[in-house]
């Protein structure tokens, strides 16, 4: 247990999450066979990564950040608001519906809160709202994008557990959509508390017609991604690599705002969001052969159902479990440390691969929400300036909300493969 042990003592001492993971891992190493075991190491390492469908994310994060950087934030915003800005607390409800347009593109939550705290937010406090409930509707559809695909998240977890990641992404369209419906319900019954401005017109047909036409090139990308995928005609790092070479079409092309230079730099964000990503994956290897050889998920598979084996009790177990430690540690090291343990305690219960994958994404992109460490929650802080607690109380009823959706899909396995049967993903 030396390896947990100095897992803990270092992540408390500030470290950064994958260096943390990788001295855990040796010391676990050493602990098993003495230093002769480090030799071990390296191998592990390179089967760690040496998985084909890991080369789709940095395809997903570039494409993503050329999108973004080419000015699609802004037709995809101007879309929604023509489309819901007509009701009362519309920038919100407009905010809440840029969240699914926006999902489509970069499947990364921080992106979608720090390009909305940046846009969105000072329009609603311009136009009377509250910043700390501009910034808590942002939040709140925030983790739209990580749950429509594509999804970073969902990609780790396909290529760990062996699951189809295009199965994942059919998941994942469902629960998304009823995220930003809830939430928006949660605004237009929070709309007499908050003070919610009244929109004063309207869009013609006209208006909305026009403002379509005008975001189709942005609208594409998801129907290339996701009906390629789902059609069966690619796989999901091919479309990808395509989504890229749209993207950079677009850019250079059509659009013609974006320059060599701003696309360099584009390639270096995505090298270090990339880094960071599979050093994590990278050094998990040897922290999870490690636990595998000390029997750790058996032990706490047996540990869950000695309290209970009824399979409702063990999914809300599983799913408090990850929203509690999702508070405290980032959610990609969340998922590549807890999948295989917790994985094979949803086979025993007889949960179908894509359904816990499903609730193991959902949970974590939840807790990029919740305090103290939810990760949008700091993003949509330093941005605006607004304070982090206060921005968490306005959260409350869209966590609550989101929470329960949560359940919902975790509980009624009929729903969450609704889409994955369809396409002949899940059975």
């Amino acid at each position: 247990m030396f390896a947990g042990l100095a897992f803990l003592i270092l992540i408390l001492c500030g470290m950064p999450i994958g260096f943390a993971i990788g001295l855990a891992g040796v010391v676990g190493l050493i602990d098993m066979g003495g230093m002769q075991f480090l030799a071990i190491g390296p191998s592990k390492i390179f089967n760690s990564l040496n998985i084909f469908p890991f080369l789709a994310m940095p395809f997903f994060i570039l494409a993503g950040e050329v999108m973004n950087g080419i000015g699609i934030t802004n037709r995809l915003v101007r879309l929604a608001q023509v489309l819901v800005g007509r009701f009362r607390g519309g920038l919100a409800h407009t905010n809440m519906l840029a969240s699914v347009f926006f999902a489509g593109l970069t499947g990364s939550a921080t992106a979608d809160a720090a390009a909305f705290g940046r846009t969105l937010v000072p329009a609603m406090v311009k136009e009377g709202y509250k910043r700390d409930y501009a910034c808590a509707v942002t939040a709140a559809g925030s983790i739209i994008g990580p749950t429509i695909p594509p999804s970073g998240l969902m990609v780790v977890y396909g290529s760990l557990m062996g699951v189809s990641i295009a199965g994942l992404f059919a998941a994942g369209v469902l629960p998304g959509l009823v995220i930003c419906l809830v939430c928006m319900a949660v605004i237009v019954i929070g709309g007499n508390r908050e003070n919610l401005p009244k929109a004063v017109r309207g869009a013609s047909l006209k208006e909305v017609w026009t403002t379509f036409v005008g975001s189709l090139t942005a609208l594409a990308m998801p129907v290339i991604i996701l009906g390629g995928i789902l059609g069966g005609v690619v796989t999901p790092t091919e479309a990808a690599s395509i989504a890229v070479a749209y993207a950079v079409f677009i850019g250079f092309f059509v659009y013609r705002t974006l320059k060599l230079k701003a696309f360099f730099q584009m390639l270096v964000r995505t090298a270090r969001i990339t880094g960071v990503i599979f050093v994590i994956i990278a050094f998990a290897g040897i922290l999870g052969w490690w636990m595998s050889f000390e029997r750790i998920p058996q032990m706490i598979a047996e540990s869950v159902l000695t309290l209970s084996d009824n399979r409702y009790a063990v999914i809300a177990i599983i799913i408090g479990l990850l929203l509690i430690v999702g508070m405290v540690m980032d959610i990609t090291a969340i998922l590549i440390i807890l999948a295989p343990v917790l994985v094979p305690l949803t086979e025993q219960v007889g949960l179908e691969p894509i359904h816990a994958g499903i609730i193991f994404v959902l949970a974590l992109n939840i807790s990029l929400m919740t305090p103290p460490v939810g990760a949008c929650l700091f993003v949509l802080s330093s941005v605006t300036g607004e304070k982090l607690e206060r921005i968490s109380l306005k959260l409350m009823p869209f966590l609550l909300a989101e929470v329960t959706i949560l359940f919902i899909f975790a509980f009624w396995e009929d729903a969450a493969l609704l889409l994955p049967r369809a396409f002949g993903f899940a059975n």
